[in-house]
C-alpha cells in the first residue's frame, strides 16, 4: 500500500463516520432542509386509569316513564281523538318516533301506526299517535283518564 491509499483510506473512514452521524455542519447542529419544525415521533402509551372517572354507571335516562310525560286533553287534542284516531302527549324533548311507539305501547298497550312529532314555542314536544282503524281512541283515551 502506498502513501496515497492509506489517505482514501482514513478519508473514506471518515465519510462513513459522517454518514452514520447524520448531516452536521461543522459545529454539530444538525442543517435543517425545510422551513417547518416537527416534533420526532415519541413513544405514545395507551391510558392505563388506577381508578375510574365515574362513580356509578349511568343507566339509560330515556325509559318509558320518563319518555311519556303526560297525555294532552285540550279541544284541538279531542278533535284529534274523534276524528283522527289519533292520541295525543307531551314527551321528552330527546325522544324520537321509535322510541315514543314503543313507550306508549308499553304504557298503555296499545299499537300505533304512525307518529307525528312537534316542538312546541314553549319548548315541549308534542306527539300525535296514530292508531289502526280497529282500534278506537275514544276508548283508550277513557281508559287512560284523558277524558
Amino acid at each position: 500500500m502506498g502513501k496515497g491509499d492509506r489517505k482514501d483510506v482514513s478519508k473514506a473512514k471518515k465519510a462513513t463516520k459522517a454518514m452514520k452521524k447524520g448531516k452536521l455542519s461543522k459545529n454539530g447542529t444538525k442543517i435543517r432542509t425545510r422551513v417547518q419544525f416537527k416534533l420526532p415521533k415519541t413513544l405514545k402509551l395507551m391510558r392505563n386509569p388506577k381508578y375510574s372517572k365515574k362513580a356509578l354507571v349511568r343507566k339509560t335516562r330515556l325509559d318509558k316513564f320518563t319518555i311519556v310525560k303526560y297525555p294532552l286533553c285540550t279541544e284541538s287534542a279531542m278533535k284529534q281523538i274523534e276524528d283522527n284516531n289519533t292520541l295525543t302527549f307531551i314527551v321528552d324533548i330527546m325522544a324520537n318516533k321509535r322510541q315514543i311507539k314503543k313507550a306508549v305501547g308499553d304504557l298503555y298497550s296499545i299499537e300505533a301506526t304512525k307518529i307525528n312529532t312537534l316542538i312546541r314555542p314553549d319548548g315541549k314536544k308534542k306527539a300525535y299517535v296514530r292508531l289502526p282503524p280497529n282500534s278506537d281512541a275514544l276508548e283508550i283515551a277513557n281508559t287512560i283518564g284523558i277524558i
